[in-house]
């Protein structure tokens, strides 16, 4: 493809993008199609010559668009959102466009500084005291999996990287049962292990930690012979959107000298608006925090935002400096040169904090703050809405702009197997998107509003929607 071949394209796909973005009210949410649908629609193998761009995008059209879920949407109130807001895909684009390996600071100077500075925004912007440092992750799973490898070597007074794990005292790590699956899997991954990731009973309407608990539950593996390394404290639990009480967690952790990680990938972004700030009261004091602008802050996937109060303990544990990365010509003496790829698991790194710095200029924080609080006010008032409406009752408390309900139908039949029907039949209908959780061990529909698009006009639809296709099943 040459130059003039390239302008082309990239107007016809910009063309494409805005005509997409405009016309998503008009498509159903949820992807219609059936498992293999789309397999059965592309060749089995690469062609062996090149082929017309034209066909190329006449096939993206018409094979792969009817097979998206739209996460754009406005009536998307499924899983988390994963807004990219315009001003964050045009930054994406001119990241694509340059193509850049920012792994170095050498490797693109503006990378890395504006990586420093975009971060350091963000920051202040959610209220964080100066002193914390951040680098941008690919997701809230890698800033887990990299605590939890820092948690492993201060543990083991950092010998694990070198020595290994085999003939070293069991450690363990305590959460509750609200965390992310990615807990569970930093576990693994680091060579903890899922037995040692100790559950942490909750209460209150929070489904908070209990801090006593978590105590006792610390003195007792001590006793055991067992080694504690951290703790995890839930800020927005997948589920129900727990909050763990943040202070009195670290309060406990740090008296025994372990290390704090917060997951707040979902309700971090919140903590722009000062007075959602006492949900994670305390985070302040915390080892290691996550939040996903690509979630609730309108940046493309993916740009995870992982601060540190202090990095000594995650370099000490991730970095590595073979001769073909080192920067001679800049070493020595106080250079304030930051190379990110020793702060993360990957070596490779795109320009990501591109399209975060775009996102917070053209929208302003004030932008933000006034989206977050929208879909906060909205989803609360729907909330109350469904809980008045005979058969409904909500299943959790609702947290921030999430909740989740249940109804039922009055006759005896199966409480899952209604629920399932039901959420099927919204979603089938393809107007809006809602997805399953379990409280409690009984089946529920959770909603959150997160949509940069959506309007109190698609939450109060979504409430009709909800009630009329109650009604229809029942």
């Amino acid at each position: 493809m040459d130059g003039e071949a390239f302008r082309h394209w990239a107007h016809k796909a910009a063309d494409w993008a805005a005509d997409y973005r405009a016309g998503l009210r008009d498509r159903p949410v949820r992807a219609g199609t059936t498992p293999g649908e789309i397999v059965a629609q592309l060749p089995a193998s690469a062609p062996e010559e090149a082929e017309p761009m034209a066909d190329i995008f006449a096939d993206f059209e018409r094979i792969l668009v009817p097979g998206m879920t739209h996460w754009q949407h406005p009536r998307f109130f499924a899983y988390f959102p994963a807004n990219a807001s315009p001003a964050s895909v045009i930054g994406e684009f001119l990241s694509s466009a340059m193509g850049a390996q920012c792994l170095l600071w050498q490797t693109s100077p503006a990378a890395t500084e504006l990586e420093i500075v975009a971060l350091d925004w963000l920051r202040q912007a959610v209220g964080l005291p100066e002193g914390f440092s951040g680098v941008i992750q690919d997701s809230a799973s890698s800033a887990t999996l990299c605590a939890f490898l820092t948690m492993r070597e201060r543990a083991l007074g950092f010998t694990g990287n070198r020595t290994g794990l085999a003939g070293r005292p069991q450690l363990r790590v305590y959460t509750s049962s609200e965390v992310h699956t990615s807990i569970d899997r930093a576990a693994w991954f680091c060579g903890i292990g899922d037995d040692n990731l100790v559950r942490i009973p909750t209460q209150g309407p929070l489904r908070s930690m209990v801090p006593q608990a978590l105590e006792a539950a610390i003195q007792a593996d001590k006793a055991a012979g067992f080694v504690p390394a951290g703790v995890v404290a839930c800020v927005g639990g997948t589920s129900t959107g727990a909050m763990d009480d943040v202070a009195a967690v670290v309060e406990v952790a740090h008296r025994h000298g372990l290390f704090v990680h917060v997951d707040a990938a979902w309700a971090g972004s919140a903590m722009v608006c000062p007075e959602f700030r006492s949900l994670w009261a305390g985070v302040e004091q915390a080892d290691s925090i996550v939040l996903n602008p690509h979630k609730w802050l309108g940046v493309q996937f993916d740009c995870s935002a992982h601060f540190l109060r202090s990095a000594d303990d995650h370099l000490a544990t991730l970095a590595i400096q073979p001769e073909y990365l080192r920067t001679h010509a800049h070493e020595g003496g106080d250079t304030g040169i930051v190379n990110f790829s020793e702060w993360t698991i990957q070596l490779g790194r795109r320009f990501r904090a591109l399209k975060l710095w775009f996102v917070l200029r053209a929208h302003g924080l004030e932008g933000l703050r006034q989206m977050i609080r929208n879909h906060v006010a909205w989803s609360q008032a729907l909330a109350a809405r469904i809980a008045c409406e005979p058969g409904f009752s909500l299943a959790s408390t609702p947290v921030l702009s999430l909740f989740s309900f249940r109804h039922d139908p009055g006759d005896g039949r199966d409480g899952d197997a209604h629920m399932l029907a039901l959420l099927q039949a919204i979603n089938d209908g393809g107007q809006l998107y809602l997805t399953p959780t379990r409280v409690d061990g009984r089946l529920a529909i959770r909603f959150q509003a997160g949509s940069m698009d959506a309007t109190a006009d698609d939450v109060d639809a979504a409430f009709h929607i909800i009630r009329d296709t109650a009604h229809a099943l029942s």
